[in-house]
This record gives structure tokens, C-alpha cells and sequence, in this order.
């Protein structure tokens, strides 16, 4: 049933219920994330050879990977950007807008022709198109976020706000899903020549449902409170570098972990075990969909634990464990044992699930509500840049030899300690108990600590 967007007595608009506006955010996100991700699984599997043929064969996983690379790097711009809409105009207008940018530029990619049809232009679109997908994702996180975090109840709002953290699961199961079924439908050269197109193509219809999931969504209180006493940030990014660049980095770096430990099990690995070892594309699609499933079922409950216990502990034993398992995971990745590497590829996204699943409610707790779309989605792609657009390729260049990959495991788990350490030097922000429990979200604490 379609929610009553009409005013309520009082003027105000209705508040929807938490688990139609949790709803909501997590189909933003498993959309915008999907088109994300099949990125990164064809550029693992066919954007080589087709659009840098005259590379070889590890140069041209290598120059795919680049262009995987340029949608991180447009995150953070895009944050900034959606961020001073969310901040200035609302987290609703950013809902859509991000949405919209991020599926077409998605739908276009799958349009592109191969390098043996135009030449240069065929991987310069892809960059521009890439580019043009992390800027619409830098700014769909921080505002579907808020939308749950703003409307929760203080108690509960690590757990709402891991249903848009389950998004990007389920956008990559959605991705990799549709690939593996193409995989194993197709021939090589089916696959090759099309096949590898309709992920892409279909993420338009996936779009249109989620602009019609997010019609009705309305704008949250805390952004109406700013609106109406005149609070919000002139220029919010400006505020946030001046005042809080010391916390920027700190949930870059401490984010960091999470994203190269996903790409480097999602991505590269994926590229790894197809070129390396030999091991059928089916069967390495089916490893990593298994793990991410975990982690999926995992998130939500590792949330309750982090309302119950705080978001820093959950964070610090997630990059603990990260750090810790990384050198068996490659020596199971080594073995080409399909069974192994899917036990590896679990336990090393439970790791990251830990930390993942109290981000949503964590980021946002540490800046105040006038500058908190930017703060917290700027902070969440800065730490997509530091360890997400560099992982696969600086993977692939330490995998090039004989034996497990234990340059990789070093380089991982090494990523995983400083974000453990960057995290042991931000603040708790969860809610305490007592009669002031829920006035605010114990932002104030995280703040006065942050600034330098």
C-alpha cells in the first residue's frame, strides 16, 4: 500500500513506518551498488581483452582494473557534491538524483562498443561513464543512510541503519547472480561478444523500480528542524574540512580495511583464480556469491550486537580478525580448491560484515546533523579510495609468481591494521542509557573530540 504523503494534524508530514523507509533504502542501495559492482565483475572477466587487446593478458586486467579504479576516486567528489544538496536542500532530492546518474551511466556502459570497433574512444567512455557511476554512488550512501539513522529511535538505530549496509550485498549477489547464471548459460564467445552486456542493460529496469520504491519517502525530522530554525551550513564542506579533517581521515583510514578486504575477496580474486590458477568462472562466481550471502545474513545481526555493545568495539574486532585471517585465506585461495576458497572468501567478509554493519549508524553519529550527509559520506569514500580503487590492481601486480599470494595477505592484513589503529582513536557514539538517552546522537561528544 502506497504511504499517506498528506500533512498530519499538526501540519507536519506523516512519518512512514521504520521498516518501509529501511525498505526503501536498501533497494536504493542494492540498485545503485548492483550497477557498481558488475562493473567491477566484467572488468575482471572480459573488459581486457575487449577494449585493451593490444595488452597482455595481465597489462590488460591490470588497465581494467584502472578504469574499475576511477569510479573510487569519483566517489568522494560525488559525496561532496550530493553531500552539499543533502546538508542544503535535503536527503531526499539526493535519493533520486544519485540514483538516477548512477543507473544511466550503468545502462550506457553496456552500450559501449569494443575497442575493435572504435578504436581509443571505446576505453576513454568507459572511464567517462565509470567516472560518472561513483559520482552518482558518492552521494546515494550518505543519504539513505540518514534517512533511517534521522527517523530511528536512538536504541534501534544501529539496526535500521543496517539495511542500507545490506544493500551493497545484495546488489552484488544481484550482479554476480545474473553473471554466474550468463556464465553458465552461455559459450565463451557468447558471453564474450553479449552476454557480458545485459547485467548492464537490465539495470535500467532496476532503476525505474527503485525511483517508484523512493517516490513517496519523505524528508526526515532533523533535516525540517534545520530547515525551519534557519541552522543549515552555508557551505558544508568547507565546515567539515575547517573543523573536522582530522575525523575525515580517521574514517578513511579506518574504513579502508573493509573496502580492500571486499574488492580484493569480490574482485580480485575473482580475476585471480580464473587467470592463475585455472579454475572454471563458474565455480570461483559461486565461491564468492556464498561468502557475500554470509555476509549479508550477518550484517543485521552483528548491528543488534553493536546497539547493545557500541559501534567502536564491533569496528575494532571486525579489522582484529581481518588482519588476523588474512594469511590463511591466501594459502586457501592458493589451493584452486573451490570448497576452500569459498571457506576463506566467508570468513573473511564476516570480518569486514563486523565493521560494515554499524557504519551506517557510526558515521553519521560522529558529525553533527548541519553537515552530516557530507561528513559521513565523504569519510565512507574516502576510505572507498584508500582501499577499494587500488586493491585489485596492486593485488594483481604482488600475485604476479609462483605459490600462494602472500604479498597479497602482507598487504591486507597491513591495511587492516591501520584501520584498527585509526579506529581506536575515534570516540564510542552510541546512545547511552539514562533519561537524555536519544537528544541528539552523541555527536557533540564525537565532535568536541575530533576537531584540530
Amino acid at each position: 500500500m502506497q504511504q499517506d504523503p498528506s500533512p498530519s494534524a499538526s501540519g507536519r508530514p506523516r512519518t512512514p513506518s521504520m521498516p518501509r523507509l529501511a525498505s526503501a533504502a536498501l533497494a536504493g542501495t542494492a540498485i545503485e551498488f548492483y550497477d557498481f559492482f558488475v562493473y567491477g565483475t566484467a572488468a575482471a572477466l572480459v573488459l581486457g581483452p575487449l577494449y585493451f587487446p593490444s595488452f597482455s593478458p595481465l597489462a590488460g586486467t591490470l588497465a581494467a582494473f584502472g578504469t574499475f579504479a576511477v569510479g573510487f576516486l569519483a566517489r568522494p567528489l560525488g559525496s561532496a557534491l550530493f553531500g552539499h544538496v543533502g546538508d542544503r536542500y535535503g536527503r531526499r532530492p539526493v535519493l533520486l538524483a544519485s540514483l538516477l546518474l548512477t543507473g544511466v551511466a550503468t545502462v550506457a556502459v553496456g552500450f559501449v562498443p569494443a575497442y575493435a570497433s572504435i578504436g581509443l574512444a571505446a576505453p576513454v567512455l568507459l572511464l567517462v561513464l565509470r567516472f560518472l557511476q561513483g559520482l552518482g554512488l558518492g552521494g546515494e550512501w550518505g543519504s539513505a543512510v540518514l534517512v533511517t539513522v534521522e527517523h530511528a529511535p536512538p536504541e534501534r538505530r544501529g539496526l535500521w541503519a543496517s539495511f542500507p549496509q545490506i544493500g551493497p550485498s545484495v546488489g552484488f549477489l544481484l550482479a554476480n547472480g545474473l553473471m554466474l547464471a550468463l556464465s553458465a548459460l552461455l559459450t565463451e564467445a557468447q558471453f564474450a561478444s553479449w552476454g557480458w552486456r545485459v547485467p548492464f542493460w537490465a539495470a535500467g529496469l532496476l532503476v525505474l523500480a527503485g525511483l517508484w520504491l523512493r517516490r513517496s519517502i519523505t524528508e526526515t525530522p532533523q533535516f525540517r528542524e534545520l530547515a525551519e530554525t534557519g541552522s543549515r551550513a552555508e557551505a558544508p564542506l568547507a565546515e567539515v574540512l575547517r573543523g573536522h579533517w582530522r575525523l575525515l581521515l580517521l574514517t578513511g583510514g579506518a574504513l579502508a580495511s573493509a573496502y580492500s578486504v571486499f574488492y580484493g575477496v569480490s574482485t580480485w580474486s575473482l580475476a585471480y583464480g580464473t587467470e592463475r590458477l585455472g579454475v572454471d568462472r563458474t565455480a570461483m562466481l559461486a565461491c564468492i556469491l556464498v561468502a557475500v550471502a554470509v555476509m549479508t545474513v550477518w550484517t543485521p545481526v552483528a548491528a543488534v550486537l553493536g546497539d547493545r555493545w557500541g559501534r567502536r568495539p564491533m569496528c575494532l574486532a571486525g579489522c582484529a580478525a581481518c588482519a588476523l585471517w588474512m594469511v590463511p585465506y591466501a594459502a586457501l585461495l592458493g589451493t584452486a580448491s573451490p570448497p576452500a576458497m569459498a571457506a576463506g572468501a566467508v570468513l573473511a567478509l564476516l570480518s569486514i560484515g563486523t565493521v560494515l554493519s554499524v557504519i551506517g549508524a557510526y558515521l553519521p553519529e560522529l558529525y553533527a546533523p548541519r553537515i552530516r550527509c557530507t561528513g559521513a559520506a565523504v569519510g565512507y569514500n574516502l576510505g572507498g579510495v584508500l582501499g577499494g580503487a587500488l586493491t585489485p590492481i596492486v593485488a594483481t601486480a604482488l600475485a604476479d609468481g609462483s605459490g600462494p599470494p602472500w604479498g597479497v595477505a602482507a598487504y591486507l592484513a597491513g591495511i587492516a591494521v591501520v584501520s584498527l589503529a585509526c579506529f581506536a582513536l575515534l570516540p564510542e557514539t552510541r546512545p547511552t542509557a539514562g533519561p537524555g538517552r536519544g537528544a541528539g546522537t552523541a555527536a557533540g561528544a564525537a565532535e568536541a573530540a575530533a576537531p584540530v
